[in-house]
C-alpha cells in the first residue's frame, strides 16, 4: 500500500471519528483505537486486511460501528495470538516493534476484553463429575481398595485436549445405573458386612520353595512364583493349623508367557497339587498365556503342620520351546476351620466398625450417625447437613432392624447411598458465605481443597486439607500445602493425567504401529514389494462376494508373500514392555523438572534422558542396564534429550506404518507452541496422490508434502506444519533413528514460519529454546489452566495467563512459578457469582486429533 493510500485511510478515520463525537466519549476503548492502534493497523496489517483486502476473511476496515469493532472478541483473540507467535505480519513484511506490539495487546486486553488486571473473571466452571481416574482414585483413599473403573465404566469423553473437563463430562442414565452398580460393588468388598466370619489366611506363591528352587522365578504377578514348562519342577510349603476342623483350600493359578509376534508355543505340561503327599488336583495345561485358573478343594485337618505342595510335569520335551511359557503360583487361601465358635472379625472391622455395636436402639442410631456423618463428610468432601444426615440414619435404621439383619449390613446401605450421590459423583462448588454481592467471590475453602486435591492429585483431599478447610486456615496456608501434597506420593498421578494428555504420553501403550512395515522403508525400494501392498489395500477392502475368482486367487498369493516375509523376525519389537519404558521417559523427564524445581525448558532439550536397558538399546544408546528408568547422561553428540525426541511423541504423531510430518508439525504447534492449525478442509485427497505418477522409486514424504502444498488450499497450513515435521524424519515411527529411508539420505533441514533456518533437530530444537521460549511457557501455562480448572480458556482469561507467564520468566522458567501461578490465579481462587450473566464466548478452539488430517 503507497504512504499516499495510508494517508488517504487515516484521514477518512479521522474524519468518521469527528462525526460521532458522543459515541466516542461512550465508548473510549474506540477513541484509543482510531488515535494510537489503527495507525499501527495501517502500517503492518492493512495490506491483506483492508482496502478491500480480506486474507483470512479478516478486515480491519470493515466494522460499521464502534460497537462492533469493540464486540469481536474472536477476531481480537486470534489477532493477538497471531501477533504474539510472530505469524502476523508475515516474516517477509515490516514488523511491529516489541513496544508496538505491547500497546496493540494491552489495547485488546483492556478496551476490547474489559478486562480488569486486579482482578480478571476467574470464568465459569460446569460442575465437574469425577472421571474414571478420579473415580477409582478416590475410592483407594476413601475405602482402601482398588476398583477397575476401566472395566466397569465407559471412557470419558474429552475436550480441550483433556478428560477432565465439566463441559463433556455429562452423566446420561446408563451411566447412573452403572455408579450404583459400582457402589454396591465397592462397598461390598470394602466394608464387612457382619461382625464375625470364617478365618483365612493366604499363602503367597513366592512362600513355596524347592531345595535349590529349579527352574523357578519369582518375579509373578501378585507375588506369585513361576515354575517354567520346560523343566521339571516341585516346590512346597509347610502351612500349621493351630485348630483342627474343616478347612477350605482356595488354588489360584495362571499360566504366562513372553510374547513373541506370530510364533506358537505348542508345549504342555501336567501341573498337580499335593496335600501332605496326597494328589488332590492333577490337570494338563497348554499355551492359553493370560489366563487364572480358580480350584477349591475341602479337607478335614488335625491341629498340626501340614505340607502343601506342586508338582510341574513337562509333557513336550521335542517341542520346540519358543515363548517362555510358565505355570504360576499365585496363591494358596486357607479358609477355616468352618466351626462358628473359630470365627474371626472381618478384615478391617475396625477401620470402619471402630467400637462394639451397642445394644440400646437409641446408642445404635447414635452409632450409626457418627460413622455415616463421618463417611459421607470425606465423600462429599466437605461437612454434612443434619438434614441429609437424618435421611442416611434412617436408611441405615431401616436396614439393621430387620429380623436377620446385622447392624453392618444397615451402615453399608447407609455407605451405598452416599456413593451413589450426587455430591460424590460431582464436585460441587460453593462461594464464601462473606462475599454476597461480590462479582467475582471467592470459592469457601472446603471447594478450594478440592480443587487443589484433584489437581495434584486426582483425588479426594486428605484429612489434613479437611481440617485446615473446616478451621478457615487452607488459604493462609496455601504455599505450605502446595509443597506437602507436591512431595507426597499422590503427586505422580497430577505427573501421569497432565502429561499423559498434554504431550500424549499415555497414547503410546495403546497407537498402532507395524515394525515390520516400518523398517521395510528403511530397505532399498522394491518395486514389486510396493506393488503387492498397494494391490493388498485395493482387495482386502473389499468383501468375498465382491471378489473375483481372479482377484481372490491374487489375494492369496500376496497374504502368502507377506506371511513368508513376516517369518523373519524384526530388530524392533513394539511390545509392552517397550511401550510401557517410553511412557515412563516421558513422565520422569517432567517430574524431575518438578521435583528438582528445573527450567521447564529442559523438556525442548537437555543433556540427559530417562532409560532403561531395553528402552536405551532401541535408541542405539549403550551402557544402559536393568530394567529400573533412570537419568541417562547422553553422549555429547547424541540427538536425544528434550520431549520431541522421545519414543512416546515420536511414535504417536506417526501413522501405523511409516512417519507421518504433518501429525509431528501439528503436534509441535498446538503442544510446544500453542498455534494449532486449523482443521484440514473437507474431501482433502490423500498424501501420496501428489505423487502416485511416480513408479519407478519410491518418492520421500519431503517430495511428497512439497507436492501437496502445491495446491493453495493446503499451502498456508503446510508452510507452518511441514517444517516442524521434517526435521523429525531422522526418527522412524518406532522413535528409532535412521539416516536413510528407500535408500536415499533423509533431508532434515527446514525454515520456521517465523524465519528461523536450521540443519538439523539439534538447531531446531535450540531455534525453539532461545527464540520461541515465551510461547512456550504460554503453552504450558494455558494447558494446565485448561486442565486445573476443568475447562477450556476464553478471552478473558488471557490476563491470568499473561501474568503467570511473566511470573515464570522472572523464575527462568521454573515449575514451581508455573504451580504458584495457577493455584493462586483468579480462575482456581474465585468464581463467579450465581446470577450473573455469562458474557459473549468465543468460539471454543476444535479439538486437535491425532487423525486431524486425512492420510497425513
Amino acid at each position: 500500500m503507497s504512504l499516499i493510500s495510508k494517508l488517504n485511510i487515516l484521514m477518512l478515520a479521522g474524519v468518521a471519528l469527528a462525526r460521532v463525537p458522543a459515541l466516542a466519549a461512550e465508548l473510549p476503548g474506540a477513541a484509543e483505537f482510531h488515535q494510537n492502534i489503527q495507525p499501527l493497523l495501517a502500517n503492518y496489517c492493512f495490506d491483506c486486511h483492508a482496502d478491500g483486502a480480506r486474507k483470512g476473511n479478516v478486515a480491519f476496515d470493515e466494522f460499521k460501528t464502534d460497537q462492533t469493532l469493540l464486540e469481536d472478541r474472536e477476531l481480537w483473540l486470534h489477532a493477538l495470538k497471531n501477533l504474539r507467535a510472530g505469524l502476523m505480519p508475515p516474516q517477509k513484511k515490516a514488523q511491529p516493534t516489541a513496544e508496538e506490539k505491547e500497546r496493540i495487546a494491552q489495547w485488546i486486553k483492556r478496551a476490547v476484553f474489559a478486562i480488569d488486571p486486579q482482578n480478571p473473571d476467574p470464568g465459569r466452571v460446569t460442575i465437574r463429575r469425577l472421571n474414571r481416574v478420579e473415580y477409582r482414585n478416590t475410592i483407594r483413599d476413601l475405602l482402601g481398595i482398588e476398583f477397575d473403573t476401566a472395566m466397569a465404566f465407559p471412557p470419558d469423553d474429552t475436550g480441550h485436549g483433556f478428560d477432565n473437563i465439566g463441559d463433556v463430562l455429562t452423566l446420561p442414565p446408563m451411566l447412573l445405573e452403572k455408579y450404583v452398580v459400582a457402589a454396591n460393588q465397592i462397598v461390598s468388598e470394602a466394608v464387612p458386612a457382619v461382625s464375625k466370619v470364617v478365618r483365612e489366611q493366604s499363602v503367597a506363591g513366592q512362600q513355596f520353595h524347592h531345595g535349590d528352587d529349579g527352574d523357578a522365578s519369582r518375579s509373578g504377578r501378585h507375588g506369585g512364583l513361576r515354575l517354567s514348562y520346560y523343566q521339571p519342577a516341585a516346590v512346597s510349603n509347610t502351612f500349621t493349623a493351630d485348630l483342627a476342623g474343616k478347612y477350605q483350600l482356595a488354588v489360584a493359578l495362571m499360566v504366562n508367557e513372553k510374547y513373541v509376534d506370530n510364533v506358537f508355543d505348542l508345549n504342555k505340561c501336567r501341573f498337580i497339587f499335593r496335600v501332605d503327599g496326597k494328589e488332590l488336583l492333577s490337570n494338563e495345561y497348554a499355551w492359553e498365556g493370560g489366563r487364572a485358573y480358580h480350584y477349591n478343594c475341602d479337607v478335614d485337618w488335625a491341629a498340626s503342620n501340614h505340607e502343601l505342595s506342586f508338582e510341574l510335569q513337562p509333557l513336550t520335551p521335542n517341542e520346540p520351546q519358543t515363548r517362555t511359557l510358565t505355570m504360576q503360583i499365585t496363591s494358596v487361601k486357607v479358609v477355616g476351620p468352618m466351626a462358628k465358635e473359630h470365627w474371626v472379625q472381618p478384615k478391617d472391622y475396625e477401620k470402619f466398625f471402630p467400637r462394639k455395636v451397642p445394644a440400646d436402639a437409641r446408642q445404635r442410631r447414635a452409632y450409626a450417625r457418627e460413622l455415616l456423618g463421618g463417611f459421607a463428610r470425606r465423600a462429599f468432601r466437605r461437612p454434612v447437613e443434619a438434614q441429609t444426615l437424618d435421611r442416611l440414619v434412617s436408611l441405615a435404621e431401616s436396614v439393621y432392624t430387620q429380623p436377620g439383619k446385622p447392624f453392618e449390613a444397615g451402615v453399608s446401605e447407609g455407605m451405598i447411598a452416599i456413593l451413589s450421590s450426587p455430591r460424590f459423583l460431582f464436585r460441587e462448588e460453593r462461594a464464601e458465605p462473606s462475599s454476597a454481592g461480590v462479582a467475582y467471590p471467592l470459592i469457601d475453602e472446603f471447594s478450594l481443597a478440592s480443587r487443589l486435591s484433584y489437581f495434584l492429585w486426582s483425588s479426594m483431599p486428605d484429612e489434613e486439607l479437611l481440617r485446615l478447610a473446616e478451621a478457615g486456615q487452607l488459604r493462609k496456608n496455601l504455599t505450605p500445602q502446595v509443597e506437602r501434597m507436591l512431595k507426597s506420593e499422590r503427586s505422580e498421578q497430577f505427573v501421569r493425567n497432565f502429561i499423559g494428555q498434554w504431550l500424549r504420553a499415555r497414547d503410546i501403550e495403546s497407537i498402532p504401529l507395524e515394525p515390520r512395515f516400518v523398517l521395510a522403508r528403511e530397505e532399498k525400494f522394491d518395486p514389486e514389494a510396493d506393488r503387492k501392498r498397494k494391490r493388498f489395500a485395493v482387495l482386502n477392502v473389499k468383501s468375498d462376494e465382491q471378489l473375483t475368482a481372479a482377484e481372490r486367487e491374487e489375494l492369496t498369493k500376496i497374504r502368502n508373500s507377506f506371511r513368508n516375509s513376516f517369518r523373519r523376525t524384526p530388530r524392533a519389537e513394539m511390545n509392552g514392555e517397550l511401550r510401557l519404558a517410553m511412557r515412563l521417559e516421558t513422565e520422569k523427564s517432567f517430574d524431575y523438572l518438578l521435583r528438582e524445581d528445573r527450567s521447564l525448558l529442559e523438556l525442548l532439550d537437555c543433556d540427559y534422558a530417562f532409560l532403561n536397558e531395553r528402552l536405551a538399546k532401541h535408541y542405539g544408546i549403550t551402557n544402559v542396564f536393568g530394567d529400573e528408568t533412570r537419568l541417562v547422561k547422553l553422549p555429547a553428540d547424541s540427538p536425544r534429550g528434550g520431549i520431541l525426541t522421545q519414543g512416546t511423541a515420536l511414535g504417536v504423531t506417526s501413522n501405523p506404518t511409516r512417519t507421518s510430518p504433518v501429525k509431528r508439525g501439528v503436534f509441535i504447534l498446538d503442544s510446544i507452541l500453542g498455534t494449532p492449525p486449523p482443521p484440514p478442509p473437507p474431501d482433502i485427497p490423500p498424501l501420496e496422490d501428489a505423487v502416485k505418477g511416480l513408479t519407478n522409486r519410491a518418492p520421500s514424504l519431503r517430495e511428497t508434502l512439497a507436492a501437496h502444498r502445491e495446491n493453495a488450499l493446503c499451502s498456508s497450513c503446510h508452510n507452518r506444519m511441514d517444517p516442524l515435521g521434517l526435521a523429525l524424519e531422522n526418527f522412524n515411527a518406532l522413535g528409532m533413528w535412521r539416516d536413510s529411508e528407500f535408500g536415499e539420505p533423509i533431508n532434515a533441514t527446514g525454515t520456521l514460519i517465523t524465519g528461523e533456518s536450521f540443519a538439523n533437530i539439534h538447531e531446531l530444537k535450540q531455534a525453539l529454546v532461545k527464540n520461541h521460549y515465551t510461547d512456550f511457557y504460554r503453552t504450558v501455562t494455558e494447558k494446565l489452566l485448561i486442565y486445573a480448572l476443568g475447562r477450556g480458556l476464553e478471552y478473558y482469561d488471557v490476563e491470568t495467563s499473561d501474568q503467570i507467564v511473566a511470573r515464570i520468566e522472572a523464575a527462568n522458567g521454573r515449575p514451581s512459578a508455573l504451580i504458584a501461578g495457577v493455584v493462586e490465579s483468579s480462575p482456581f481462587q474465585k468464581m463467579r457469582a450465581v446470577d450473573q450473566n455469562e458474557p459473549k464466548k468465543t468460539a471454543r478452539p476444535v479439538q486437535q486429533r491425532a487423525d486431524a488430517t486425512t492420510k497425513p
